[in-house]
């Protein structure tokens, strides 16, 4: 394979990511207002909608992962994005709790398909020596569609312009899913049908630590729209271009240091960083510790998933790595889900700021974990 990285190939697949994303994350400060305001429910409620999404990827994650290693990346692109869009644009048809969770769970459907498949043909287009580079690259898509996806939502929303602002999300997975059919698979070897893992033990360990790591960003992402309208006097839609913006930059002009750096050493400083970000958002209760806080945060986040991912890849046959993938990036949905119901129901005793708090030492029991994994068996560098 040649050591070009940047290749056409690769940056349809960066584009397509970047429309889905953006279709996903415009959604994040628009549905807690949708539950509380339109549905007439609580914080407890917002954290059970949104984990909904998660709760569908979960279910069928490992079985995409398997699915990509028999029949190829392509087909897990276009059929996840065109179940995201057409899912999504049903999303208020009835004006009921009940139905946008049962839509969020098939909305997770599509996701667990795309989200392994666009991944995976990611590092089947990467050089294995810059495959962390790569990862950062491709992550500009997710957090692209982070940064400028909530500002789209906040501004369409307006007046309660559901409607309007669920369509134009589906819009942006159907256009994932057309750029999808211009995608190309990589050759690669098979594995033998009755060897294919459901879930793959190489991936159990950095998914565990994955899993208490991004538990911050499930609190992050669903509260900060009420916790901006009821503590601070700032733009949910601006926090969160803050944070996009952020991570961007590390993830841009920073792409290569988890390979520098080596995967457990990035994933350290990583959680590190992410822990004390969302405890000072916690602990400094004003608009200066929201922005300062988030900053923090979100160089923390920047390094998380390329570098937990480089440890689960680290020596997988090529005829693995979409069930790799697919395995991994289950304990990213099943922090998102559990971890937004949690947060939504500590919200509700405790408070939002409490909810960051219980956030921040699961993040600090995830350092303990790969801590404790490093020492074991995982190499420094991958």
């Amino acid at each position: 394979m040649s050591s070009r990285l940047l290749t056409p190939r690769f940056v349809l697949v960066v584009a397509c990511g970047l429309s889905y994303f953006l279709a996903l994350s415009m959604l994040t400060p628009v549905l807690p207002h949708y539950v509380e305001d339109q549905l007439g429910y609580g914080t407890l409620a917002v954290g059970v909608a949104v984990g909904g999404f998660a709760v569908g990827a979960v279910i069928l994650r490992t079985y995409a992962g398997r699915l990509g290693d028999r029949l190829g990346r392509r087909v897990l692109i276009v059929f996840g994005a065109l179940i995201v869009a057409v899912s999504t644009l049903f999303y208020g048809l009835v004006h009921a709790l009940w139905w946008l969770i049962a839509m969020r769970v098939v909305t997770g459907f599509g996701e667990a398909g795309f989200f392994v498949g666009a991944a995976t043909m990611i590092t089947d287009l990467s050089p294995p020596e810059r495959r962390g580079e790569a990862v950062s690259y491709w992550s500009v898509a997710v957090y692209g569609g982070l940064a400028f996806g909530p500002a789209l939502g906040e501004a369409l929303r307006g007046n309660d312009r559901y409607t309007l602002t669920f369509a134009v999300s589906a819009a942006l997975a159907a256009v994932a899913c057309v750029l999808g059919l211009f995608t190309r698979e990589v050759p690669r070897e098979h594995a033998p049908v009755e060897r294919a893992p459901l879930w793959h033990r190489a991936a159990i360990r950095p998914g565990m630590v994955l899993f208490l790591g991004l538990f911050p960003l499930a609190a992050f992402g669903p509260l900060i729209p009420l916790y901006t309208d009821k503590t601070v006097d700032v733009s949910a839609g601006g926090v969160f271009l803050l944070y996009g913006t952020v991570v961007l930059a590390v993830r841009i002009f920073g792409a290569r240091i988890p390979d520098r750096m080596g995967a457990a050493r990035a994933g350290l400083v990583a959680l590190i960083l992410s822990g004390i970000g969302i405890s000072i958002i916690a602990l400094w209760a004003n608009v200066a510790g929201l922005l300062v806080g988030t900053v923090v945060f979100a160089i923390g986040m920047s390094l998380l998933y390329p570098a937990l991912l480089l440890l689960a890849l680290f020596g997988i046959k090529d005829s693995e790595r979409a069930s790799v993938v697919g395995t991994f990036s289950s304990f990213f949905d099943l922090s998102q889900g559990f971890g937004a119901a949690l947060a939504g129901a500590v919200a509700a005793i405790a408070g939002i700021r409490g909810a960051f708090a219980v956030a921040g030492v699961a993040c600090f029991v995830g350092l303990a974990l790969l801590r404790a994994s490093v020492k074991r068996a995982v190499p420094v560098a991958a």
